[in-house]
């Protein structure tokens, strides 16, 4: 039976991801910064740790609970939008600790096990915003971006020691608590000067037909968890697939 490792589970993709592979029979251990297991089908399938991904000993500590694991997802992430100008730079390395550097503390940890097994994959979740940069999450959009680079480049690294690497970018989900899950960090970030083109942004996000489910990111990480080849790139819900075509990326 194979073993995931998957950050972020509190709710949304993380969540979604972690309930899939249980289905599929494979053993969970959904990780989050505050635990809970409201809903969940806790067993010895299905484990919830602890796991701040800003903290290198909530992250030993996690991984010394979890025992080997097969795939990492690297799903935890924060959002923000807002206009850069107002937006302090506390604030940006509050983003850049969990979106970038909670990911290369993360893969640091786990691929020496990887490295010494021959075997592994890791899955870097970003963002369709990485395939057409959207206004006003440029720090969120660079963060993400930062991600891309360093899978790519990393995944020629581990292909040498038989450990995949690999990318899932999910496309836009309103369902998700994005927008919640960051609003004390957006406060006071549209100064007056940005309103009107602010609301031109929103209305353009309120007439979108085709967005990204949970779901789709789940089924996205499992094809990447599972295909054994050397794809990156898995854009995940109509939207990015859409984008990834248009782009001439992600596919």
């Amino acid at each position: 039976m194979k073993t995931v490792l998957i950050t972020g589970c509190s709710s949304g993709y993380g969540l979604e991801t972690a309930l899939y592979f249980h289905s599929q029979g494979w053993k969970v251990i959904a990780t989050m910064r505050t635990p809970h297991t409201d809903g969940l089908p806790i067993s010895e399938r299905f484990r919830v740790l602890a796991l701040d991904v800003t903290r290198p000993e909530s992250i030993a500590g996690a991984l010394a609970a979890s025992g080997p694991v097969d795939v990492l997802v690297n799903n935890a992430g924060i959002g923000l939008f807002g206009a850069f100008e107002a937006t302090p730079m506390s604030t940006v390395r509050e983003v850049f600790e969990t979106n970038t550097f909670g990911v290369l503390a993360m893969v640091q940890a786990v691929v020496p096990q990887f490295r010494a097994r021959r075997a592994g994959v890791v899955i870097n979740v970003t963002s369709s915003a990485t395939l057409a940069p959207m206004p006003l999450v440029a720090v969120y959009t660079a963060s993400k971006m930062a991600i891309e680079g360093f899978t790519a480049s990393l995944a020629h690294e581990l292909r040498t020691f038989d450990v995949a690497v690999k990318l899932v970018e999910p496309g836009y989900a309103p369902t998700t608590r994005f927008a919640s899950n960051g609003q004390a960090r957006m406060r006071s970030l549209i100064p007056e000067a940005y309103a009107p083109f602010v609301q031109q942004v929103f209305s353009a996000f309120t007439q979108v037909s085709e967005v990204t489910t949970e779901s789709d990111v789940a089924k996205a990480v499992w094809r990447a968890a599972n295909d054994g080849n050397d794809r990156l790139r898995y854009p995940a819900g109509a939207d990015a697939l859409a984008l990834a075509r248009m782009t001439g990326t992600g596919l």
